[in-house]
């Protein structure tokens, strides 16, 4: 091939397209499409823990039960009871002090309900009078509008009343199986869950099933510690300002305290949602006088929770930010109602502590994978005698 001629210009080589790239941008887009494939695996997890939402919220909350119960069979085989027979003692009466628990609720609404009734009523009339003289100058035909709107309000929606009875079938054929599934899982966990978590751990990765066989024990040990001090929480609550409803006369004062202890499993939320329907009924049956004690009693309560239980009891093997409890809150009961808002903190919880320790577990398999020092290094890096001490022999501290 004949060479070009001298006159011929020179063309530089074009650039590689990578090279033409500002390093800024090239970060930006590497980063973008990790996120990108985090959040579409986020998105597809999500979509299949609501389109199998009962059986994930049932085997969460057998694991929560399961944290509660565990200690018991563990100290009943530590007194010679064989497996089988301590995992049924303490399943047993396990479920029969929750299932005692919901019949006394349910009996004592049914027992107060006709005077409760006829306490709003007397209390709703009050209210009224209160308002027609009241400083608002609300009049009697103002009021009569209200009761009249409320009316045809419920009128219209009475078809959308009525379904929603309907569908009120629905919830409690999926309550049941909730209720099932949660005690088989329940039964099983308590009986085989050391083999249960080997198995799970034949199907992590050979590399990493070190790691996760350690952060195992510590998860258990975060949810554990969360149940126990939860309940022990949750019982203080009750007893304290079920007391002062009692002393207050307000009407159904040990279901109120029941509710309490169980709205007091939702962080947060629970504690003002049940303390808002114990000063609701005391202020509509009662009055203005007893409303205002009730409130007293329960923010004097939450107050002792958040400050001196909480801390003392749950300690620092649970410990979550507020914004991540008020975060994780808001997501579970989007995602599954008020189980979901019940076990998400817990989730979080434990999540946390998986974190924290494959953090560490990893940064010690990093200093235990960089050499030592070797050769001329080692050398280098050995102590040498100080001047005046006889060679090969350290010398004196001072």
């Amino acid at each position: 091939m004949p060479a070009p001629p001298a006159y011929a210009p020179a063309v530089s080589a074009k650039p590689d397209p990578v090279d033409a790239v500002p390093w800024g941008v090239r970060v930006a887009a590497e980063a973008a499409w990790r996120l990108l494939v985090l959040g579409g695996t986020v998105w597809v997890l999500m979509r299949v823990i609501s389109s199998v939402q009962l059986v994930v919220l049932s085997f969460t909350v057998a694991l929560l039960i399961t944290a509660l119960l565990e200690p018991t069979v563990t100290r009943l085989r530590r007194r010679g009871v064989p497996r089988g027979l301590a995992t049924a003692l303490t399943f047993i009466a396990g479920f029969v002090v929750m299932g005692l628990v919901v019949w006394f609720v349910v009996w004592q609404v049914m027992e107060n309900i006709d005077e409760v009734s006829g306490e709003v009523q007397a209390g709703i009339d009050d209210l009224r009078r209160w308002l027609l003289h009241s400083p608002f100058h609300v009049t009697e035909k103002q009021i009569n509008h209200i009761a009249k709107s409320l009316r045809e309000a419920v009128g219209a929606n009475t078809e959308q009343i009525t379904s929603a009875g309907l569908e009120g079938v629905t919830v409690v054929v999926e309550v049941l199986t909730g209720l099932l599934l949660t005690m088989f899982s329940t039964l099983f966990l308590l009986y085989d869950g050391p083999k249960i978590w080997n198995w799970t751990l034949k199907l992590v990765p050979a590399p990493a099933r070190e790691g996760v066989a350690g952060a195992g024990p510590r998860a258990w040990a975060t949810l554990t510690a969360y149940v126990r001090g939860t309940v022990i929480v949750a019982l203080i609550d009750a007893i304290f300002i079920g007391v002062g409803l009692f002393f207050l006369h307000v009407p159904m004062a040990v279901p109120l305290a029941v509710f309490i202890f169980l709205f007091a499993f939702i962080p947060l939320v629970g504690a003002v949602v049940s303390g808002a329907l114990a000063v609701v009924v005391a202020l509509v049956t009662q009055g203005v006088f007893t409303g205002a004690m009730v409130l007293i009693v329960v923010l004097a309560v939450q107050q002792l929770e958040g400050h001196v239980l909480q801390p003392f009891i749950l300690g620092r093997a649970v410990r979550v930010h507020p914004l991540a409890v008020v975060l994780s809150v808001a997501a579970g009961s989007l995602i599954g109602g008020i189980g979901g808002a019940v076990v998400a903190v817990p989730l979080v919880a434990v999540a946390n502590a998986v974190v924290v320790y494959l953090r560490s577990y990893s940064q010690e398999n990093a200093l235990r994978a960089v050499p030592g020092p070797h050769g001329a290094t080692a050398s280098g890096a050995a102590p040498t005698d100080p001047p005046g001490a006889p060679p090969g022999k350290d010398a004196e501290p001072r």
